[in-house]
């Protein structure tokens, strides 16, 4: 995802999955779609150094954002640089379909998440601004 929350690339697999294949085959799929603009990608501690190694074969700096050691003992502390794609993550699973396992195959729960970037791409796209709510009450 880019900073505007946009969907580069989604990867649906079983929880009993390691972190490191779903994020090598995000990767893959990212690289694939962004080419050579793709530089830099930023995963949790959960990742190990597979990914790490995989990104640098791509030519994709992959960086560890770990907690800040000043924060231990705090309980939940939100990471500037997570927090982007936690906040993505939340908006989708706003839509019922997203928040439930109601899915059987990987490719459909992997088109869900597309629709409901699109929703939320549209409802941004197509919120009307305060002006024109104000011209609309003006003329009723």
């Amino acid at each position: 995802m880019d900073v505007l929350g946009l969907i580069i690339g989604v990867v649906v697999l079983p929880a009993s999955t390691h972190d490191n294949e779903a994020g090598i085959a995000l990767l893959d799929q990212a690289a694939e779609r962004c080419g050579m603009r793709l530089e830099k990608v930023l995963v949790d501690q959960g990742f190990k150094d597979a990914v790490i190694i995989h990104g640098a074969v791509n030519d994709i700096t992959v960086e560890v954002v770990r907690r800040n050691p000043d924060d231990q003992g705090k309980g939940f502390v939100p990471q500037r640089k997570r927090w982007v794609v936690e906040q993505v993550n939340g908006t989708l699973m706003l839509h019922r379909r997203l928040a439930r396992d109601y899915d059987h195959r990987p490719d459909n729960a992997a088109s869900r998440i597309y629709w409901a970037a699109t929703a939320g791409m549209l409802r941004r796209l197509t919120a009307p601004s305060p002006a024109w709510r104000d011209e609309m009450e003006l003329a009723a």
